[in-house]
């Protein structure tokens, strides 16, 4: 693969690794009653929580040898401006073709300066295009102030990864009755085409369920649905699909979220989550994208690499490498914050390995 022409890449320094005990509860499905879930994605027209799932420091010899994202085998997509600095793609193979990472770039001056509600509500760049341009969209999803953008992967054989969705929501955003109120970043690894999603409309009731006097009928494809995840109850069905993005699952022992079905989220508690989501239509659903929600306080603190496991489906919506397991690194040769999906294995849309 080639490089990015204005990326140097430092090697030789190896980041700290740490290991994270985990302690969680179980949720029940009625704990998330009340509020729905959210995220976001897209494509180019211009050129121009800490303690989530199994975290454990791991170390790969090939990074540490050659920097991160590794020398050689790393392809970069566009950049586009964020705070006082910039984001970018990436994508790495090994030198037998297989994929090793599809990841995102934080400069650490990305983390500063970045637009208040009051900036995004008063910005002129709301058309639809603009989320595909160097400057992003300002948009109001779910309910909240949020500035988009849909940016490509490098291509990688055998993973369906294609774009990645990044959203800046300064005021937090709704679902989890309150657990997600806190400024964070969405950021979607998508399997579909852009322009699919780019078509889905809401906050409104997925195409593949459909409410009737007893309650809602539903195609939705359990087999589909990560191990320890939940789709948003039956009490926000409305509220379900989200525009430009999908339907959203939520682990069910993220720390942030209620107790019960009568206690509120505890955006507290909420650093570092994964959320997994799907696309559909009137047959039935789909696993379309994962999405780490990170709070900008986590990622502006963050030193080192932890690893954190991505829970699987039974069933896979394709028969391409699937990612078992995501990270966020720190990479102070370069001043930079990556997150990535990684550990790709192949999947089966028969059965889970």
């Amino acid at each position: 693969m080639v490089e990015d022409s204005d990326q140097t890449q430092e090697a030789g320094q190896s980041p700290d690794h740490s290991t994270v005990a985990l302690s969680r509860r179980t949720l029940l499905q009625s704990t998330l009653a009340g509020s729905a879930i959210l995220a976001g994605v897209g494509l180019p027209i211009a050129t121009a929580n800490d303690e989530q799932s199994d975290a454990k420091g791991t170390g790969n010899s090939t990074d540490s040898l050659e920097g991160f994202p590794p020398s050689g085998i790393t392809e970069y997509g566009r950049s586009v401006t964020l705070g006082n600095g910039r984001v970018r793609t990436f994508t790495s193979e090994t030198p037998s073709g297989e994929a090793k990472y599809h990841g995102i770039e934080f400069d650490h001056a990305a983390l500063e300066g970045l637009p208040d509600e009051t900036d995004i509500t008063e910005s002129d760049n709301r058309a639809e295009t603009d989320k595909y341009r160097i400057g992003g969209q300002a948009a109001t999803i779910h309910f909240k102030q949020s500035l988009q953008f849909f940016v490509p992967f490098p291509d990688a054989a055998n993973t369906p990864f294609t774009f990645l969705g990044l959203n800046w929501n300064p005021d937090g955003h709704f679902g989890g009755k309150g657990a997600w109120e806190k400024p964070h970043f969405d950021i979607h690894f998508h399997m579909l085409d852009p322009a699919t999603v780019d078509n889905i409309a809401g906050p409104q009731v997925p195409p593949y369920d459909a409410k009737t006097s007893d309650g809602i009928e539903t195609n939705f494809d359990f087999a589909q649905l990560p191990e320890g995840y939940m789709r948003p109850p039956p009490p926000v069905a409305d509220e379900r699909y989200i525009t430009d993005m999908g339907e959203h699952a939520a682990p069910t022992d993220a720390p942030e979220l209620p107790n019960g079905p009568d206690e509120q989220g505890d955006p507290t508690n909420f650093d570092n989550t994964l959320i997994q989501g799907f696309i559909g239509d009137k047959e039935g659903s789909q696993l379309a994208f994962v999405e780490p929600m990170l709070t900008r306080e986590f990622l502006s603190g963050f030193q080192g690499t932890k690893t954190y496991d991505i829970p699987q489906p039974d069933e896979y919506p394709h028969d391409q490498h699937h990612p078992h397991e995501y990270s966020v690194r720190d990479v102070p040769s370069t001043d930079k914050i990556a997150v990535v999906i990684e550990s790709f294995k192949q999947g089966s849309n028969q059965a889970k390995e």
